[in-house]
């Protein structure tokens, strides 16, 4: 096996570790501190709660969770891929299997790991948003209206958090029709606090899940200047495996020729840059910026949906 499919191998295998972690923590903060509240969340995690509580406990969400996941994936091969299906299918297993067992554990205890319903609603979706960020970030899926957002993703730059926002929120608003003992104004009474939870559940696990994706794209702009340009050129390209752009320049005052190198890398690989440029000359001159975006080879892939030509 060559270097490089060895490379490939290693990566997927690191994929699917941190997938399988994210698919726990997005479990583990679920049952524990949101399901024994009754607070119903988007997605089909939320789904599966309002069967759950609909049939009194006797259909576990997992249960709906996983058949309505290979329902939407039949739909979704086409736009999202083999790879990204393949992937999900996995994810929906784990995350079932994760749900199905943290629901035994923590739906048996007497009452839920933190009385306090703010805390353990805002600490549960700090746990899912960061398990459903970690696992887009390895191009996994926990399914559900993930798919969905995987597809509108697949077709424009709107933001996975802002397309889970719209789906969700109308899974969490149909909690009001849980059955309860109670005429309209004392379920309205109940109910309106939980939704208020759910909304702002889905809230937090949307905007947790958009910092860990930005954050992982976030790219850095680095202008350098430096007698020995040529080498920290050579050493950025052999150690950080980044390109460098050249441009000549003139300094106006010494009225020289200078060498400026421009280089877009990842926001987690400037201390590597900074590295190269303090190992190969300390007086070097250096402008660091953080940019929006770098579409092109070894960073993102632009989405834009173009205009269809006029008939």
């Amino acid at each position: 096996m060559d270097r490089q499919a060895t490379l490939k191998l290693f990566t997927g295998l690191k994929d699917y570790l941190f997938i399988i972690f994210g698919l726990w923590l997005y479990g583990l903060g679920f049952t524990a501190f949101i399901l024994p509240h009754e607070i119903v969340i988007g997605g089909l995690t939320g789904v599966g709660t309002l069967v759950y509580f609909g049939s009194n406990g006797l259909i576990p969400v997992a249960v709906t969770q996983y058949v309505c996941n290979l329902l939407l994936l039949a739909f979704a091969y086409k736009i999202v891929g083999r790879t990204f299906v393949l992937r999900t299918v996995f994810g929906a297993t784990v995350i079932a299997l994760s749900i199905g067992i943290f629901e035994s554990i923590f739906m048996s205890l007497s009452q839920p790991l933190i009385p306090d319903v703010s805390m353990s609603a805002i600490l549960g979706a700090i746990l899912c948003g960061l398990g459903i960020g970690i696992t887009f970030v390895h191009n996994g899926s926990s399914g559900g209206t993930d798919i969905v957002a995987a597809m509108v993703s697949k077709k424009s730059n709107v933001s996975i958090g802002r397309t889970m926002i719209f789906t969700d929120m109308a899974i969490v608003c149909l909690s009001i029709f849980l059955p309860f003992d109670g005429d309209f104004e004392a379920r309205i009474t109940a109910r309106v606090p939980v939704i208020v939870y759910g909304l702002v559940v889905t809230f937090i696990v949307a905007y947790i899940t958009d910092m860990i994706i930005n954050t992982n794209r976030q790219a850095t702009q680095f202008i350098i200047f430096s007698q020995k340009w040529a080498e920290i050129a050579d050493k950025v390209n052999q150690e950080a495996h980044r390109g460098v752009t050249v441009i000549d320049g003139e300094g106006w005052y010494s009225k020289q020729p200078v060498k400026v190198l421009m280089v877009w890398c990842r926001k987690i690989e400037s201390v590597t840059i900074f590295r190269i440029v303090k190992s190969v000359d300390e007086k070097a001159f250096i402008t660091q910026a953080n940019v929006n975006g770098v579409y092109g080879q070894g960073f993102d892939t632009m989405k834009v949906k173009l205009k269809k030509p006029a008939h």
